[in-house]
C-alpha cells in the first residue's frame, strides 16, 4: 500500500501543507506510520478519509461534526439531513434580505421606509394572516347587508374574498416576497380600501339568480374586441359594441337598459379600472403562484370613453 507525505497529500486533496498538518495534528486524519527521519506517512485510508474531510468542509459542516461523521459513518445520513434543514433556512432568510434590498435599491428609499419595508417583510405568518384579514374585514363587512344588494351577494362573497387573498408560502421566491411587501402597503392605503370597497359592494348589488357572468368581464371581451378592430370609443362604430355591454348587463341585474342603468354601468366600470386594483390583482397573482393576470386597463378604459361620450351627448 502507497504511503504519502503531507506534501504529497496536500497535493492530491488541494488542500494547504499547514491545513493538512492541522487536520493530523488534531487526530482528525492520522499517519499510518513515520518514516526513518521521523516525518509522518499516510495511507489509501487517510487520503480517503481527508477527501470526505474536504467534501463535509465545503458544504459547510464544522469540524466537532465532522469528528462525529468520521468516527460513526452511519450518523452521516442524519447529520446531512440537519444541515440541509439549516440551509433551507439559510436560503430563506438570503432570499428575504435579497428580495427587500432589490426593492429598496429600486425605490431609493429613505431609511424610515427602509424600515417599513423590512418589517413587513419580516412579519411572521400570523402577523401577515392577521393583516390581511383586517384588511378584508373591512372591505367585504355588511357589503350584502345593504337595501341594493342582489338577493345572492351573501353566497357569492365567500368565493370573491377567496380570491382576493394573498397567501406567501413557506418558501418563496424574491419575486413572491417583494409582491407581499407591495401588498401590505398598499392594503394600508385608505383610498385604496375604499375602493375596493366600493368595487365589492358593486358587485354584490350586481348579483341575482341569473347572472352567468361579471359584467367586468363582460366589457372586456367586448371592448378587447372592439380595440383590436381599432374601433375610436367616441365614434359611431362603438355604438354597437356598448349597446352590447349595456344589453348584457341589464340582463344580468334584472333591470332595463335605460340612462340609469348605463351611469350605473358607468360607475361599476370606472371603479374596476382603478389602477391600484389592477396592480392589486398583478401583485396577488404573483404571491399566490398563479397565472398572470388579465391587464384590463385598456378594455375598461375604452368602455368608460365610450359611455362617458354618450351619456354626456
Amino acid at each position: 500500500m502507497g504511503r504519502y507525505s503531507i506534501g504529497e497529500l496536500a497535493g492530491l486533496t488541494g488542500l494547504t501543507v499547514k491545513t493538512v498538518r492541522f487536520y493530523s495534528d488534531r487526530g482528525i486524519v492520522a499517519p499510518a506510520d513515520r518514516n526513518a527521519a521521523g516525518h509522518r506517512r499516510y495511507d489509501e485510508a487517510a487520503l480517503a478519509r481527508l477527501r470526505l474531510v474536504c467534501t463535509l468542509r465545503q458544504l459547510g459542516l464544522d469540524l466537532a461534526t465532522i469528528r462525529t461523521v468520521l468516527d460513526r459513518p452511519a450518523a452521516l445520513p442524519d447529520v446531512a439531513a440537519e444541515h440541509a434543514a439549516a440551509l433551507a433556512v439559510q436560503i430563506r432568510v438570503l432570499r428575504l434580505r435579497q428580495a427587500v434590498l432589490t426593492l429598496l435599491a429600486e425605490r431609493g428609499a429613505d431609511p424610515e421606509e427602509m424600515s417599513l419595508v423590512h418589517t413587513l417583510a419580516t412579519l411572521s405568518e400570523q402577523e401577515r394572516r392577521r393583516l390581511v384579514e383586517e384588511f378584508l374585514d373591512g372591505v367585504f363587512a355588511d357589503v350584502d347587508t345593504g337595501p341594493d344588494a342582489g338577493p345572492d351577494a351573501g353566497a357569492a362573497l365567500p368565493g370573491l374574498r377567496r380570491t382576493m387573498t394573498p397567501e406567501l408560502p413557506d418558501d418563496p421566491d424574491p419575486e413572491q416576497i417583494e409582491a407581499w411587501v407591495r401588498i401590505a402597503e398598499l392594503t394600508q392605503d385608505p383610498d385604496f380600501r375604499a375602493t375596493m370597497r366600493s368595487l365589492v359592494r358593486q358587485h354584490a348589488t350586481d348579483q341575482g339568480p341569473d347572472v352567468r357572468k361579471d359584467v367586468v368581464a363582460v366589457a372586456r371581451d367586448e371592448a378587447t374586441a372592439a380595440l383590436a378592430a381599432g374601433i375610436d370609443p367616441t365614434s359611431p362604430a362603438a355604438a354597437p359594441v356598448l349597446d352590447a355591454i349595456a344589453t348584457r348587463y341589464a340582463s344580468l341585474v334584472g333591470r332595463p337598459d335605460d340612462t340609469a342603468l348605463r351611469q350605473r354601468l358607468l360607475t361599476r366600470l370606472e371603479t374596476a379600472g382603478d389602477a391600484r386594483r389592477q396592480r392589486y390583482v398583478e401583485l396577488l397573482s404573483a404571491v399566490n403562484g398563479w397565472a398572470a393576470a388579465d391587464d384590463l386597463t385598456a378594455p375598461l378604459a375604452w368602455s368608460t370613453r365610450a359611455l362617458r361620450a354618450r351619456l354626456t351627448a
